[in-house]
């Protein structure tokens, strides 16, 4: 029994340090580019220059069966206590973010400017609005400075391509929190971003559709003249 629980554990940790390995030297591109093409990843976005010294860069994307207009308000509604952030809020509660995701437009969280705030809930970093350019780019930065979100709509025909690009400073990080940041925060952003891009894109496509869509004329009424 004991041999047995001893091989077991051996086994188990020879997993994680494969694990381990195998993220930085095979994975580590695919999480931090998720979604996004090889041009999106390299193209330089605005915001780009609020931290021109970035320790890491993570860029990824979702196409967006909608127009810009359609995608906007859902952008500049978020954070606590407004439209949330669309993704597992109750992983952003177990951290004190106040996060509950809307499924509808919320009009009185429309009017985002430059200088306002993204909040985060209590526990969460100071996020200020930086480049506010209506169904174009939304970037925030962190009062610290060492963070800074963008979010840039590209139309591509009738469809939209959403591009997220965080940049991090990690700039005082000791060896074992730039570990940290590696195995579990980085593979961690991806779940939560992962979910925020399709959850954006899903209420994006929702209430396009149900604008576009043409009242159905029920039979023997007669169509309306033009």
């Amino acid at each position: 029994m004991g041999m047995t629980v001893r091989t077991l554990a051996g086994t188990g940790l020879l997993g994680a340090g494969l694990a381990a390995l195998a993220y930085p030297l095979l994975l580590r591109r695919w999480c931090l580019t998720w979604g996004a093409t090889e041009e999106e990843a390299a193209r330089a976005l605005p915001g780009d220059d609020l931290l021109p010294d970035a320790d890491l860069v993570a860029t990824r994307a979702v196409g967006v069966d909608a127009p810009p207009s359609a995608i906007w308000p859902w952008l500049v509604q978020m954070g606590s206590g407004r439209g949330g952030a669309y993704t597992y809020d109750w992983i952003e509660n177990l951290f004190g973010l106040d996060m509950h995701s809307a499924d509808e437009i919320l009009p009185q969280f429309q009017d985002l400017k430059v200088g306002d705030a993204l909040p985060m809930g209590g526990s969460g970093p100071t996020m200020i609005a930086e480049i506010v350019e209506p169904e174009r780019v939304l970037t925030f930065r962190s009062g610290e400075g060492d963070w800074v979100w963008t979010f840039v709509l590209v139309p591509e025909g009738d469809t939209t391509r959403l591009i997220s690009r965080n940049r991090i400073s990690a700039s005082g990080a000791t060896p074992f929190d730039r570990l940290v940041n590696l195995l579990i925060m980085e593979p961690g952003s991806l779940v939560m971003e992962r979910k925020m891009l399709l959850g954006i894109k899903s209420r994006a496509e929702r209430r396009s559709h149900a604008v576009e869509r043409p009242r159905r004329i029920p039979a023997g009424e007669p169509a309306e003249k033009n």
